[in-house]
């Protein structure tokens, strides 16, 4: 499997320090464009990292399988509902064996028309990465966010990092910067 691992090597003059960096894909699913501009800000804040960025509108299970870290943006639609190209991709997904990977998830929700069903996207990711065996990194606290029920809380936190940017757009720079920071560590 060393033909996945990307190693970053960064030398000193008296010292050599090599770094080896984990292989990371963002995946996500977007009807409106929320997620993939939140994709894209992640994949910024993590551009040290070189992370690949995938649309799972195109169906490709590559990115699952050749990346040790696994970063995976979903809305919900409607009530309970993932984003199409997700609900597409899911049979796929529940076929996946994905012991010995990380995942952190986002997603995106609407706190404001939805506050009984917020983030649940999230939520439905969550259960099945970890049915299928994957560790689930980047967990965030409810604090600051006004909703009824979600799917995406277990044990009083968010499995992944919530946006809002129906009614939340301003907070999103600034959530995603220190969640990727929560990351950072099982990256290396």
């Amino acid at each position: 499997m060393l033909g996945f691992l990307k190693l970053m090597l960064s030398l000193r003059i008296n010292n050599v320090k090599i770094t080896a960096m984990k292989s990371i894909a963002i995946i996500y699913g977007s009807s409106t464009e929320h997620t993939k501009n939140a994709a894209e800000k992640i994949a910024a804040e993590l551009a040290d990292y070189t992370p690949s960025l995938s649309d799972i509108y195109d169906g490709d299970e590559a990115p699952f399988h050749s990346n040790e870290v696994l970063i995976l943006g979903v809305s919900t639609w409607g009530v309970q509902d993932l984003q199409d190209d997700w609900n597409d991709f899911y049979p796929k997904l529940e076929k996946m064996d994905l012991s010995g990977k990380t995942v952190a998830l986002f997603g995106m929700g609407d706190a404001s028309i939805y506050p009984s069903s917020f983030v649940d996207g999230m939520g439905i990711l969550y259960e099945i990465v970890v049915a299928k065996g994957a560790t689930v990194i980047g967990q965030v606290s409810r604090e600051g966010y006004d909703f009824e029920y979600s799917r995406a809380l277990v044990d009083g936190q968010f499995v992944g990092l919530p946006l809002d940017d129906d009614t939340e757009p301003e907070l999103t720079d600034e959530r995603i910067a220190a969640w990727v920071e929560i990351l950072k560590p099982w990256l290396k």
